[in-house]
């Protein structure tokens, strides 16, 4: 009996103190143990700060920092600094995590981003948590909810992330990334609530994740190459995108993307490559294998004229698109257009690839087809045919 007592007692300190799982030979930090409440009014900034100045300092393996389950922590803008001294730091988030509700919350605070993670190398940030960014009251404003900057081999798993402020996870200069089993949701109204936004960063892996928000599922911008994308569930939103490249006569150069058994629900756009007119370097060695579509816009379109707000002047230079291959597409459209390759007039894109291609209409009355301006490749077993592919 005394056996039992003591185990009870022992499991009602360890709820109590908000445990959580951390990883064998980890050192744990848990934010309740730095002053933090959890109580969704409070501000806990201080003691994620104070946590992570902890947890970051120390050089043990796998030291963890945790956020407990069953609290919900307000957080300010709130950056986290590397470099650490552990090469394999945890974040395990089990609780959840809420921006203040508005623009009037934040002053004196930076508002490009709202959680920070710069110069840390080797960590992971996964846990059931979710990570609410409260954003409709800064849809028309600029804030990134999850940043990390200059980060390297690192992982992201796990999370859900709900009404970013902007882009609900943005990297920037960041090599050798895992982002995995990811739920990320805003309102399809929402504008600019990028799912994953990626820039001038490098074997970047996104797997097995679920993202529904107001603009593209997967941003790909310029600097980025051996970006992977398998297994995402995209919808609604705008498609997953390569691009807008190009823009002010900015140098682009995007190479060695690959996209691969994605699931593409009621999107504004489906596989999509847009580029400003004006612009220069390339888009290359892009391949699309294994997507299914379900009642989308603009199923596959290159857009060497993006303009979106139709003010834009007739420019000769272009980013140069090439070695794109689009590989067991088949679904259907909402638009009779299914395949859209509009190239600049002047520099056109070469060896486009289609193969295996079954895009039909959702409207069972009506065909699909195709259109061009100046691409240049081979098509080979596709509904709708693509005759300028010669």
């Amino acid at each position: 009996m005394q056996e039992l007592f003591f185990i009870i007692s022992l499991l009602m300190c360890m709820a109590t103190l908000g445990w959580s799982r951390s990883y064998p030979g980890a050192m744990p930090y848990n934010v309740m143990n730095f002053g933090a409440v959890g109580n969704g009014v409070t501000d806990d900034s201080q003691a994620f700060i104070k946590a992570w100045n902890a947890v970051c300092g120390d050089t043990s393996n796998n030291p963890t920092l945790q956020v407990p389950q069953g609290k919900k922590f307000l957080l300010q803008p709130t950056s986290f600094q590397g470099p650490c001294k552990s090469s394999n730091l945890q974040v395990q988030i089990e609780g959840n995590l809420i921006a203040p509700e508005g623009p009037s919350s934040w002053k004196g605070k930076d508002r490009r981003s709202w959680l920070y993670f710069v110069n840390v190398n080797g960590f992971a940030v996964n846990g059931n948590g979710e990570i609410d960014g409260q954003g409709s009251q800064w849809w028309k404003l600029c804030s990134d909810a999850l940043v990390f900057e200059k980060c390297t081999s690192f992982q992201v798993s796990g999370l859900k992330h709900i009404n970013s402020q902007k882009n609900h996870i943005s990297l920037d200069n960041c090599q050798d990334a895992t982002l995995s089993n990811l739920h990320i949701s805003a309102p399809e109204s929402s504008p600019n609530t990028d799912g994953i936004d990626i820039s001038a960063s490098q074997n970047i892996h996104i797997l097995n994740s679920n993202i529904a928000t107001g603009d593209d599922c997967i941003a790909i911008n310029t600097g980025s190459s051996q970006i992977n994308v398998t297994g995402l569930t995209c919808g609604p939103g705008h498609g997953i995108s390569i691009g807008s490249l190009g823009k002010q006569g900015e140098a682009a150069a995007v190479e060695e993307v690959h996209v691969k058994n994605c699931t593409l629900n009621a999107t504004q756009n489906g596989l999509r490559i847009k580029t400003w007119q004006g612009g220069s370097g390339y888009a290359r060695k892009i391949t699309f294998n294994d997507i299914t579509l379900t009642d989308v816009d603009n199923p596959i379109i290159i857009d060497q004229f993006y303009c979106p707000h139709e003010q834009c002047s007739n420019e000769t230079n272009a980013v140069k698109i090439s070695d794109v291959s689009y590989t067991g597409i088949h679904g259907t459209s909402i638009t009779q257009d299914a395949i859209a390759l509009n190239c600049s007039r002047t520099v056109g894109c070469d060896n486009i690839v289609l193969e295996h291609i079954h895009i039909a209409s959702s409207n069972s009355k009506e065909g699909t087809y195709s259109t061009c301006i100046n691409a240049h490749g081979k098509c080979d077993d596709s509904v709708p045919s693509v005759g300028c592919l010669k």
